[in-house]
Formats: C-alpha cells, sequence, structure tokens
C-alpha cells in the first residue's frame, strides 16, 4: 500500500486502508471507524494519553477484571487515584475520597497502586515515541506530546498515520487503549486528545479552530481552575468568545499575567516549543551532613536551600516538574524515599519546599540521618508552571516574591538577597547574671 497517496482523503482506523473523502466504512475490512479531515495531512503537533492508564494495566494483566469497575486507590481512608470508565460512567472520579466512591460503585473492585509496574507500562510507550520522533515532550507518566515535523520521509507516512500506527501497535503490544489529540499547537492537541476517550483520534485544524472554541466553557483554557472560573463567571466570562472581546491588556490588567494567557489560547494562539528535555528525568540536589543529624528543626533548615538549588535549576532550563521526592539517607546507610504529585507542575522553591517539608516531618522519628536530598521529575514545559492560586492568595504572593527575588538575583549575583528561611539562627548572647541585692542595670 503507498502510505503517501491519499493527500485529500482519510484513512481506516483498524487496518489502516486509505479511504476516500465521504466513504463511511472501510473498503477492506468494512468497519466504520473512518478518520476523515480536511487537514488530515498538514498537522504535526500530537498530544497521546492513555486511557484509564492504571486500571486498564491491571485489567491487562487480570482478565477476570475486564468488564468490572475498577478503582485504584488506598483502602476506605485514602482517594481514588483513577478509575476505569465503567466506574466514571457510576459516577466514580480521580481525587474522589475512598467512601464516596464505594457509595456511589458499591460493587467496584479497589486495586492498590502498583507505581512500580505502572512506570514500567510507561517507559515502554514512551520509547515507542521516541522511535518516532526526538522530540517527544512527557507531561506525566501516561501522556505526552509528540513534534512530528519532518517525519514524512522517514515513515514514508504523513504525522497522522504515523500516529494510527503508533496507536494500533500500543493496543496489540502493550495491550491498553490511547487516545490521540492532532492538531497545530500543544494548546489544541490536548483538547482534541479529550474529545472522544477512550480509543480517540481527534483532529483541530487552524481554519475551524476559532469557531471550534468560541462557544466552549472557559474551564477548558488549561490553568482556569474550580477557582478561577468562578471569577471569571462573576466578571461575565463563561465561555472563550466572551474573551475575545476584551483586548490583551484589558485582560492583563484584571488578571495579570494569566490574562495575557487567557488572551493568547482564546485566539488558539500557543506558540510553546515541544521540549524533549533531552535525557533528564529530574531534576535534584542533595548533601551529606558533616555529622549525622536528628534534630527535626536543623533538617528543616537544611531542607530549604536543597529546594532553592533544584528551583535555580529548574528556572535555567526552563523545565518544571509535577512530582516533588524527598531522599533520606540513615546513618546506617538505608534510604528513604518519599514522593507526592502535585496537580501543576512547579519550578518554584517556595511550592518545592512546602510539598516536601510534610514528607521531612514524617521521618523525623528520632532517626539520625546523614544524607537528605530534593527533587522534581514528571518534567514538562515551564510555561504550564504555578498557575495563580485564587484559593491560597498567600501562595500567589510567595510565588510573586520569589520571582521577583529571582529578577534581584540575576542583576546583582546568587547573594544580593536572601528569604528568612535561607538564614541561620544566630547564637543567644549571655545574659551575665546578677548578684543578689543589685538590681540590673536598665
Amino acid at each position: 500500500m503507498d502510505t503517501l497517496s491519499a493527500p485529500t482523503g482519510g484513512y481506516c482506523r483498524d487496518c489502516l486502508t486509505p479511504v476516500q473523502t465521504g466513504e463511511r466504512r472501510c473498503p477492506a475490512c468494512r468497519r466504520p471507524r473512518i478518520l476523515h479531515h480536511p487537514e488530515l495531512h498538514k498537522l504535526s503537533i500530537a498530544h497521546l494519553d492513555c486511557d484509564a492508564f492504571y486500571a486498564a494495566v491491571e485489567k491487562r494483566d487480570n482478565p477476570e477484571l475486564k468488564d468490572k469497575p475498577v478503582i485504584i486507590g488506598g483502602g476506605k481512608r485514602g482517594v481514588v487515584s483513577t478509575a476505569c470508565y465503567i466506574a466514571r460512567t457510576r459516577g466514580v472520579g480521580s481525587a474522589m475520597p475512598m467512601f464516596k466512591a464505594l457509595k456511589a460503585c458499591p460493587d467496584a473492585v479497589v486495586v492498590k497502586p502498583n507505581m512500580e509496574k505502572y512506570s514500567k507500562v510507561g517507559h515502554e510507550i514512551r520509547a515507542m515515541m521516541r522511535d518516532l520522533t526526538p522530540l517527544v515532550e512527557p507531561i506525566s507518566i501516561d501522556e505526552a506530546f509528540l513534534d512530528l515535523s519532518g517525519t514524512h520521509r522517514l515513515h514514508h507516512a504523513p504525522p497522522a498515520l504515523t500516529m494510527l500506527r503508533l496507536v494500533n501497535k500500543i493496543e496489540a503490544e502493550i495491550g491498553i487503549t490511547v487516545s490521540v489529540g492532532l492538531s497545530f499547537n500543544k494548546f489544541l492537541a490536548k483538547i482534541a486528545s479529550d474529545i472522544n476517550k477512550p480509543r480517540g483520534f481527534s483532529v483541530i485544524g487552524e481554519t475551524e479552530a476559532m469557531d471550534f472554541l468560541a462557544d466552549k466553557p472557559v474551564s477548558i483554557i488549561w490553568g482556569v481552575g474550580k477557582a478561577f472560573n468562578a471569577k471569571l463567571k462573576r466578571d461575565g466570562i463563561t465561555r472563550v468568545r466572551h474573551l475575545r472581546a476584551y483586548e490583551e491588556s484589558a485582560l492583563m490588567a484584571r488578571y495579570g499575567s494569566m490574562g495575557k494567557r487567557l488572551w493568547r489560547l482564546a485566539h488558539c494562539q500557543d506558540d510553546r516549543s515541544i521540549k524533549s528535555h533531552g535525557a533528564a528525568k529530574s531534576i535534584s540536589a542533595e548533601t551529606t551532613f558533616f555529622d549525622d543529624i536528628m534534630s527535626p528543626e536543623e533538617l528543616k533548615a537544611r531542607l530549604w536551600p536543597l529546594c532553592e538549588r533544584v528551583a535555580r535549576r529548574a528556572k535555567k532550563s526552563q523545565i518544571a516538574g509535577s512530582t516533588v521526592t524527598l531522599k533520606l539517607k540513615t546513618a546506617d546507610f538505608k534510604s528513604r524515599t518519599r514522593s507526592r504529585t502535585l496537580p501543576n507542575p512547579t519550578l518554584l522553591a517556595d511550592v518545592i519546599y512546602t510539598t516536601a517539608l510534610p514528607l521531612l516531618e514524617s521521618e523525623t522519628d528520632g532517626t539520625a540521618f546523614r544524607l537528605m536530598g530534593v527533587g522534581i521529575s514528571s518534567l514538562t514545559d515551564a510555561d504550564l508552571a504555578d498557575p495563580a492560586d485564587l484559593l491560597d492568595p498567600d501562595a500567589t504572593r510567595r510565588a510573586v516574591a520569589e520571582r521577583a527575588m529571582d529578577n534581584v538575583r540575576e542583576k546583582f549575583g546568587d547573594g544580593a538577597i536572601k528569604k528568612g528561611r535561607g538564614f541561620k539562627a544566630a547564637p543567644k548572647k549571655s545574659t551575665p547574671p546578677v548578684s543578689k541585692g543589685r538590681k540590673k542595670d536598665r
């Protein structure tokens, strides 16, 4: 089959046979899963997202779970990590308390997360992506952006067909399904991948993008969470088209840097490139203590400089991370590693510190430690990092202050300004004893 011979047609998503525009069934396999789009052969930015990833892997490994509602999460006091689509139709959602999930779906099978297994599968899929293009930008363990520009001759196929081949290969060799969005920028590719999950493959072209977004809820824009959405609603902005009624400067005056993002994305403008981040999987810093430390206060004091080092490297590389990891090594060389995944990627020292601190506090049980490290992983583009948090104005103010300090350091050097927690406590001065019968000098 000449895979380059269908410049105006589409493809059968099952057998990949070229299909003429307007045909509703594949002429070869007679199946109806046809991919058509006027710009199908022009677009090269893709977003691939695994469908209910953790649950899909568990169902793959245990066929008895295939037709059952499956929840991945902790015990009754835990929360839902993810749920299969059967459970989702019954009202189960990610981050839902487990007792609520089981109330909504009492016959669900609850499986404890096996992150080592999921990570292994995620890396297998990522390797398949990198066989197609070096420009793969992972967003999390189960999703990534791909830039397939210039791969037409390499794969003897346009990007759309290359992605269809990848989808079918993942399903056949890995045993799970994925959804793909194809467009001309990252913002729209991500939106497209969510349109027809599971097993979706959706396309948003340049000619239709503005009309496609116009009546979508403003929450479709990345960074518009529940609190920010409520603020926009109070201002009369509920649809993307409402944002287009304002000048960029007006939105920036009202919403700060987020206003610029709102205006640009509302107009389908997203010039972020796909960054592979080379071979880096994490950014970290660690220190070995001269003497073992067991004091909680001393350990906390040592944590902050490490967070600053990680943040400085992340900012320099324009990379953010969604997972914060604390590493400790005891006096007898036993390692302890604790992690927490954030709702949004970060490259701020303050966010890294406030995330790592509770992890450290849970380990300060009188154990003496010889080493401490902190790092961020699940790396992604810095443009996606640290949206304004309307539920925590103090966090937003700290972020603004940290960026202001970064500007000062850039001009005058790293030692030009320090945050309070970065200073070591000064030793207390001793008060001379007062003899009986004499008053202290006033």
